[in-house]
């Protein structure tokens, strides 16, 4: 697989979807709730495995799907799927995954595994590989974990800046980006599998 050249649009564009299914902003109640139950949540640790977690499932998620013998565009269609349910959800307020919150680590699980690094993100990452070069999911990867580590350290700090609505609206929004980016994710990679 090559690197790919360097493209703020692509950098932008996999930030963005990347930010809306990680939505660690709309994580924040989560993120509150295990800091209360465990003492302390670390946000190095979880950026970091975070972080390992998608760019090895960048890598070595296509050698998997060959394995499967299922093609880029195929699976790019499916995890766009996946993201329009976690639209879905994030837009119209209803539950379609759950997640085990049960764990006496919060750090790991739930909140690296599957809050930030799971299914719909390690999805996200292959599935842009159709638009993006590995490159600049990588760095939308990195900034992204920059967000996720200011957010987890600050959490109370960002509660109170963003505040119950602020945090309500933000969910919304990136609900329906999410789901305007699903959408061109099917268009896109349908037309090459049609061609």
């Amino acid at each position: 697989m090559s690197i790919g050249v360097l493209n703020l649009k692509e950098i932008v564009t996999a930030f963005m979807v990347l930010f809306a299914i990680i939505d660690i902003t709309g994580s924040v109640p989560v993120i509150l709730e295990l800091k209360e139950r465990n003492g302390k949540v670390e946000a190095g640790k979880a950026a970091l495995i975070s972080f390992a977690m998608l760019v090895v499932f960048l890598f070595m998620g296509e050698a998997v799907l060959r394995f499967f013998n299922v093609d880029i565009p195929s699976f790019a269609i499916a995890g766009a799927i996946v993201l329009i349910a976690v639209a879905i959800e994030m837009t119209f307020n209803v539950t379609l995954f759950k997640s085990d919150a049960s764990q006496e680590s919060g750090t790991i699980v739930p909140l690296v595994f599957p809050l930030i690094a799971g299914a719909g993100s390690l999805t996200t990452c292959l599935s842009l590989r159709a638009e993006c070069s590995a490159i600049n999911i990588i760095i939308a990867i990195a900034l992204n974990m920059a967000v996720v580590y200011f957010v987890i350290k600050k959490v109370n700090w960002v509660e109170k800046l963003l505040g119950k609505g602020g945090i309500y609206i933000l969910r919304k929004m990136f609900g329906v980006i999410l789901l305007a980016m699903s959408v061109k994710l099917i268009v896109t990679n349908l037309s090459l599998l049609l061609n």
